[in-house]
């Protein structure tokens, strides 16, 4: 039955696109706009995806049979692909258990999810499905306790690498989300009513799991009101991050650490300077700085500045398996997604996340196949055009 879905799948919604657009058909307005909204004018949005645009290959033929090999152990682990599930705040807004279904993913497809500090789900329901592919991304907390607490229940529950988000000093902005009535908590009016009637699927599932609460956080302030809760979050996490705090969560993580939405090459240096394990290279896909590099643009700049000392992971703008490619030959050696994962589950339900894990594998391996390249040691020896 499995195996008959993603066949069905991969002949009626064959590229990203196809489930996007299918995705804003069932996703209520208000979800779609919060999942999809940058800050400003937007401008970063486009640029992100435009600049993979800017890299082209000169492909080289005559090598014989040719099967392209995307094994990648990274901090000792091995895993089928280096693509993986990004961390999405706020997930089940968009589609109800959609973090239970990307621990499902992974396990299946042998490919990391990371979970953020302020998804729907918590750390002990996404760890029992996940299987060992879990990471953990922290919104560094205020409160000393509350940290320590957010990581021992991480890693209790099996999760293994942990991701500390930089790039967030404060909230900003998102005009567009808030345009479209986003608020917190939901507010019932005439517009969200119809918005709920006009998307059955959507209300159906979100009436079986509740309405979208931060399930994680909310364990420490024995109130489940969302307004509450949003207060919590914008006081008590973020906006206090150092190196020093880096390196007292060193001192209790037993994994490897990422420090994420690095963009500066002085910021990766003193990353490696204070111990940190690996550098994860993004503008938190365009939501955060309008005024930022696109994800692309900076990561030369790390790769010279890190010099291979630890790993480099990338996210923003990956929209194929050509734009992993892509990031994989400037440098990185990991890649993660997140909208697009979410536009599978939206589109398709449980399964709709290894429909894009495979998309995303199987074009990385057809174009480095187009390319002339069996591996991706070879892929960094290809030329093009930059």
């Amino acid at each position: 039955m499995y195996e008959k879905k993603l066949e069905h799948y991969s002949n009626v919604f064959p590229t990203l696109k196809d489930l996007r657009e299918k995705a804003k058909r069932r996703i209520p307005p208000v979800a779609w706009e919060y999942l999809e909204s940058g800050t400003g004018d937007e401008d970063l949005l486009s640029r992100n995806v435009q600049s993979f645009q800017n890299i082209r290959f000169l492909p080289q033929f005559c090598k014989g049979a040719l099967e392209a090999d995307v094994t990648t152990t990274l901090f000792g682990k091995t895993y089928a692909a280096p693509i993986g599930i990004a961390p999405v705040g706020l997930t089940g807004l968009m589609w109800p258990k959609v973090e239970h279904y990307f621990a499902e993913t992974a396990q299946r497809l042998q490919i990391p999810y990371c979970l953020s500090t302020v998804a729907t789900e918590t750390p002990e329901t996404v760890g029992e499905r996940i299987g060992g592919m879990g990471w953990f991304q922290l919104y560094p907390p205020k409160d000393k306790d509350l940290r320590d607490s957010l990581l021992q229940r991480a890693m209790d529950s099996g999760f293994h690498t942990l991701v500390i988000t930089a790039d967030v000093p404060m909230a900003s902005r998102r005009e567009r989300s808030k345009k479209a009535g986003l608020s917190i908590p939901p507010k019932i009016t005439p517009k969200m009513l119809w918005q709920g009637l006009t998307h059955p699927v959507w209300s159906y599932y979100t009436l079986l799991r509740g309405l979208p609460r931060l399930r994680t956080v909310e364990h420490y302030t024995n109130n489940t009101d969302m307004k509450f809760m949003s207060g919590f979050v914008g006081n008590r996490l973020g906006g206090t991050l150092d190196w020093e705090y880096c390196k007292q969560v060193k001192e209790i993580w037993t994994g490897p650490i990422v420090l994420k939405g690095i963009l500066h090459p002085e910021d990766a240096e003193k990353a490696v300077e204070v111990g940190l394990d690996g550098i994860y290279v993004s503008n938190h896909g365009a939501r955060q700085f309008n005024g930022a590099l696109t994800a692309l643009e900076a990561l030369p700049g790390i790769v010279d500045a890190v010099k291979g000392e630890v790993p480099l992971l990338f996210d923003s703008g990956i929209r194929s398996g050509l734009d992993v490619m892509r990031a994989l030959y400037l440098g990185a050696d990991f890649v993660f997604s997140g909208r697009p994962f979410i536009w599978g589950v939206a589109a398709l339900g449980r399964y709709g996340a290894d429909h894009v894990g495979n998309i995303l594998i199987d074009d990385l391996k057809n174009n480095m196949v187009q390319l002339g390249v069996k591996d991706i040691s070879e892929l960094r020896k290809a030329k093009a055009v930059w």
